[in-house]
């Protein structure tokens, strides 16, 4: 069981570009908002889709293929772990922030 600890796997559209960044000893990253839904019917039988928002953050080799190869609205699966941390926004308030760190990508969109 310790193969699937801490394991995240979702398929869904990139929101934006990636934003990349490169810290002084050349580590790269790259931040994508990923997309996924749900669709479901409330009692009243009316069907809904929600849309919810995840923050994916690859590292070294997957952030340079982020850069050259991933653009808004291109379908990707990633696999990587959840981690938590907190940050303080510009108001001085305490957020904690979700992210999935990917260790695999997959592109999905077919290259035109």
């Amino acid at each position: 069981m310790n193969a699937i600890n801490n394991k995240v796997q979702l398929i869904g559209n990139v929101g934006d570009s990636p934003q990349i960044n490169v810290s002084e000893n050349d580590h790269k990253t790259a931040k994508i908002i990923l997309s996924t839904f749900e669709t479901f019917r409330t009692p009243e039988g009316e069907k809904l889709r929600e849309t919810i928002w995840h923050n994916v953050i690859c590292h070294g080799k997957l952030a340079d293929i982020c850069e050259k190869y991933i653009t808004k609205g291109t379908e990707i699966a990633i696999e990587g772990k959840l981690i938590t941390r907190s940050t303080t926004d510009k108001q001085g308030l305490l957020r904690l922030v979700v992210e999935i760190h990917a260790n695999e990508l997959l592109i999905l969109t077919k290259r035109s």
